[in-house]
Parts: structure tokens; C-alpha cells; sequence
């Protein structure tokens, strides 16, 4: 029992060795192999049988899953309850396999939030801020690990409905197919949280940029497709020679299906990354100052200080190259734009430099505050605002503050709550409609999506990844690859303490900052109106799994 817990628990491991900092990224292709072949695995023979059949009187027959003997004694219906109970009984060892696989695929891929830890600057005890560090990691991590976990559900109910005998080729086909399906619902429905960091297709960025290509169809649940499917054939090939050593036809047709599968795609996204269309006829010359101030004073008068000489010095270097427009990260000056354009050092250099900047601040919404981004014209006037939508749970906002604000305070040392405001469909920029995102909302595709096809023509992330550890400037980075090649943008990032950097639409980073660097870069881009099936008609391959999996639940329960 705790030898196969512990091969699900290195397996998920292997899988979070995908990203940063290690980045092996062809550690996906088998990862999930191991936890295929625990799921599909029937039970031994054991005491606990006659539970299950007794779970399933109100079929009024016995199910017929692989594996599971027919014998069983009359018996009485049960409440969903017990259903539920005896379900979790049988079934118990895998699901905690699952949630062991889950646990190594997260918890070390999102370890990077422990890098908030010592908050000492903000007036937080050591050791408080320790356990805050701890709990939002496992919180964070708990929603990923509930990704395998409702996948092995539905594959358990699955396997229940299925038949006895062992499987064909047909069958085993089919289950790569129910529970590929499975796992992109899954996946998709949990990334609606404000929990959620990364799809599975995250584990391809930033190397296998040909795979990536395929994002342009159905977002990230074309590569999430692939690698589930090409893994379950995988799996589905072992299992069979294991079981059926006398009949190679299967498991040799399992192991071509795969390796099509995985050739296939890979062509298909060297053609698409090969002519891929960069180059159009509107351009704009753009500039990026990556500030670097430090959290632990950015707030305070010796940071406010520090930003203030830094933006200005950055924005007139950029100004003396001609550049077309300025862009600056997250709360580049952490005032409100009112103090901003007020009379400070930089307002000046503004109002004698005259050139259009993107400025990170905060705007005000009632009596709290926004964390916005500002297009400031020449004339130095503001001309649109985009707010930040996705906020930080417990970092900007408290979920469930009625209840939970009574017991934590919020990491961050404002004064007011930082709020979601009413946003434009795209930021209307002096040289085009930009698709804006702030930070965190690279994580979530249908953000930049929506913009993509509402007109927005280059992709601007602005960000603040200062309080976290090294890894996650980079696996932000990968993000931002990612949301380029699904909407075919130019992407430009500017962050305050790194990684900045401009990002072809094919995926290719043609400039990348150093972390913990002050520095100006500026550079041509290209504006496009183009829309991909995935712009134009969003993650069409959702609802297509949930008919799937309806049809797929109903033709085995009729059985």
C-alpha cells in the first residue's frame, strides 16, 4: 500500500520537475503514466466487494467491473450516503494515491509562494509569518491536488459501470478517451478559481514551443489533450502486455497510437511555429523600465523615493530613444495617480519629455483602492484605466471576508481594501488596443482571450513579483509565452524587480531582463488583428468532452 501512495507521490514529483526552476519540461510524457495504470488497476478480491455490490442495489444488478467477482448475496437499498461511503472504502487506496500524485505535482511546483516568508518588513513576527507562509502554500496547493483527485473519482465510477472481461483494443481506446476528457473539465472548472496558478500544458513552456503552437485552436486544453491522451496510451500498452502477454496486437497498437500521437503534434507545431505570421504593417516602437525596487521598502519613504528617481531616470533614457510609448510594472510608483501627476519629480520630466506611458499606481474606487495601470497622453493626461481583476487571495483580498476578516489580516500594509473596478474591453493605448493584464491574471487564459477578440492588438503584463522566490519570475515568464501563442500577440512585460521581456507571437523571447537589475530596453513590435479558431470561437473543446462523458456515462450505465 505505502509502496504504490509512494510511486504516485515521486510520479507527481517527476511532474512538478516540468517548470521552473529545473524546467524538464519531457518529464510530462510519462509523469502520469504511473497514476493511470494505479487508477485502471482492478482491486483484489477482498471482503469489502460485497459494500460495492450492496452500493449499487438501486441498479437492481451487480456492475460489472473489471476485476470484480459476480458472487455477491441479496441485500437492501442503501442511502447515497452509504453509496458514497462504501465507494470510498473500496476505493480508498487509489484516491489516496491520487491525492499523493497531486501533492508532488503542486506542492512543488507552487513551493515558490514560501518565498513571502520573512514579511518582518511588514511588521509581521518571524514565526507568524512562517505559518501565513505555510498555509497559503497548502491552501493553494489543496485546490491543485483536487484536480487528480475529482479525475480519479470519475475514473473509479467509470471502471465501475464498465464490464468484466478484459478490455480490447476498442475499450482501452475508449477509456483513454472518457478520462483524457475527464481530466480537461476537471482542470478547467478548478482554473475558475482565484486559487488556481497553471494548466498542465504549463509543464511544455518555455522550451517545447513547437507543441505550444497547438494552443491557437482550443487554448490550453489542446496541449493539456495531448499529453493526458499520450500518457493514458502509454499506460494502456504496459497494462495490456501485463495482462494479455499473448496478445501483442493490442499493446502494440496502444504503443503506435501514442507515438503518433506525440510525432504528429510536434509536426504540426513545427509547421504552425514556422509560419507563423510576426511581421505586420502597423509597428510601434515601445519601452520597458524595470525599476527594481524592493518590496520590503517599496512602500515606505525610502522606496517611494528610490521609485520615483529610478522611473524618472528610466523614462527620459527611453524618451531620448524615440520610443512611441513607455511601459512600467505593477504599481511602478506606489502612489495614487492624483499624487502622481501632482507635482512630483517625475510629472516633470513627464511634461517636458512629452512622451505616452502605460504608468503602474493606484486608482480610487469610493474609499478603497484599485491597482491599476494608467495611459498617460503627452499632454499628460490620463486617457484610459485598466484595473486589475484577478486579486491575490489574501495578498489584496480576503475570500470570505465577512467571515474570515475577523481572524487574518491581509498580507499587504495598506490602509483601505484593494477592489476590482469596471474596466473598458480593451486599454486604449496612443498606439493601439492593448490587452492588459496585471500580475497574477496570467494564469488565466479566457482573461487575455476576451480582450484578444474584443479588438486588443499587443498583449501588455505588467508585474511585481518582488516577494516571491526566484522561480516564480520565471514560471510568470512561461505563462506569458503561453497567452503570446494562444492569442498570436506581441507580448511585452514589465516587471519591477525582473524578468521583463518582449515575446514574439510564436512564443520566441527576443529579449529577457536579469533579476534584481535596473534597466531600460525598447525595441520594435508589431500590432495585430488577426483571430485564431481560439480567439474566435474560445476552448470549444470543453463542451465537446461534456458530451463526451454524458454520452460515454449513459451507454455503460445501460449496459
Amino acid at each position: 500500500m505505502m509502496r504504490k501512495i509512494l510511486f504516485a507521490f515521486g510520479s507527481g514529483i517527476g511532474m512538478g520537475l516540468t517548470s521552473a526552476p529545473l524546467e524538464a519540461w519531457y518529464l510530462a510524457w510519462v509523469a502520469v503514466i504511473p497514476l493511470w495504470l494505479i487508477i485502471i488497476t482492478p482491486n483484489h478480491r477482498s471482503s469489502q466487494e460485497k459494500i460495492v455490490f450492496t452500493s449499487y442495489s438501486s441498479l437492481g444488478k451487480v456492475p460489472e467491473a473489471e476485476g470484480v467477482s459476480r458472487d455477491y448475496e441479496p441485500h437492501r437499498k442503501l442511502t447515497l450516503w452509504k453509496k458514497i461511503k462504501s465507494f470510498g472504502d473500496r476505493h480508498k487506496l487509489k484516491l489516496t494515491c491520487a491525492v499523493a500524485w497531486g501533492l508532488g505535482y503542486q506542492g512543488l511546483t507552487l513551493f515558490w509562494i514560501t518565498g513571502i516568508h520573512p514579511m518582518t518588513w511588514m511588521g509581521v513576527p518571524w514565526f507568524w509569518s512562517l505559518c501565513i507562509a505555510a498555509i497559503c502554500w497548502l491552501i493553494i496547493t489543496f485546490w491543485g491536488i483536487c484536480i487528480p483527485f475529482f479525475w480519479a473519482v470519475g475514473m473509479l465510477i467509470f471502471q465501475d459501470l464498465a464490464t468484466v472481461k478484459p478490455l480490447g483494443l476498442a475499450g482501452r481506446c475508449n477509456r483513454v478517451l472518457f478520462g483524457t476528457a475527464l481530466w480537461c473539465i476537471a482542470e478547467y472548472f478548478l482554473s475558475q478559481s482565484d486559487l488556481f496558478w497553471h494548466f498542465l500544458a504549463f509543464s511544455q513552456s518555455p522550451h517545447n514551443l513547437f507543441l505550444l503552437q497547438l494552443t491557437r485552436f482550443s487554448g490550453f486544453t489542446t496541449v493539456t489533450t495531448i499529453i493526458v491522451a499520450t500518457n493514458a496510451l502509454f499506460a494502456e500498452s504496459i497494462f495490456s502486455f501485463l495482462q494479455q502477454k499473448r496478445k501483442f496486437f493490442i499493446t502494440s497498437s496502444l504503443i503506435g497510437f501514442s507515438l503518433i500521437l506525440l510525432a504528429s503534434s510536434h509536426v504540426w507545431g513545427w509547421y504552425l511555429f514556422s509560419n507563423a505570421e510576426l511581421v505586420t504593417n502597423r509597428s510601434a516602437k515601445i519601452g520597458i523600465i524595470q525599476g527594481n525596487i524592493p518590496n520590503e521598502i517599496k512602500l515606505y519613504e525610502d522606496g517611494t523615493s528610490r521609485a520615483i528617481a529610478n522611473y524618472t531616470k528610466g523614462y527620459r533614457e527611453l524618451a531620448k530613444q524615440n520610443v512611441d510609448l513607455i511601459i512600467t510594472p505593477e504599481t511602478a510608483l506606489p502612489f495614487s495617480i492624483e499624487q502622481v501627476l501632482g507635482g512630483t519629480e517625475f510629472s516633470r520630466a513627464m511634461r517636458w519629455e512629452r512622451v505616452p506611458i502605460i504608468l503602474g499606481a493606484f486608482g480610487a474606487e469610493g474609499k478603497n483602492f484599485t491597482n491599476s495601470l494608467f495611459t498617460i497622453s503627452a499632454q499628460t493626461e490620463v486617457i484610459s484605466r485598466y484595473n486589475k481583476q484577478q486579486l491575490v487571495p489574501l495578498g489584496e483580498y480576503i475570500p470570505f471576508e465577512s467571515i474570515l476578516g475577523k481572524f487574518i489580516d491581509r498580507l499587504s500594509p495598506l490602509d483601505a481594501h484593494l477592489v476590482r473596478g469596471q474596466n473598458p474591453p480593451t486599454l486604449f493605448t496612443p498606439i493601439g488596443q492593448a490587452i492588459a493584464a496585471i500580475c497574477y491574471e496570467s494564469a488565466y487564459p479566457e482573461h487575455f482571450r476576451r480582450q484578444t477578440a474584443a479588438g486588443g492588438e499587443y498583449i501588455i503584463v505588467s508585474s511585481n513579483d518582488a516577494h516571491y522566490s526566484p522561480t516564480m519570475p520565471a514560471q510568470h515568464h512561461a505563462l506569458d509565452i503561453m497567452q503570446a501563442i494562444a492569442n498570436d500577440r506581441w507580448t511585452v512585460r514589465a516587471s519591477n524587480t525582473g524578468i521583463s521581456g518582449v515575446i514574439k507571437p510564436n512564443g520566441e523571447t527576443i529579449w529577457k531582463s536579469q533579476l534584481n537589475d535596473t534597466v531600460t530596453y525598447a525595441t520594435d513590435i508589431y500590432l495585430k488583428q488577426t483571430k485564431n479558431p481560439y480567439v474566435a470561437f474560445g476552448n470549444w473543446l470543453l463542451p465537446l468532452y461534456l458530451i463526451i462523458i454524458f454520452l460515454q456515462i449513459v451507454y455503460q450505465y445501460r449496459r
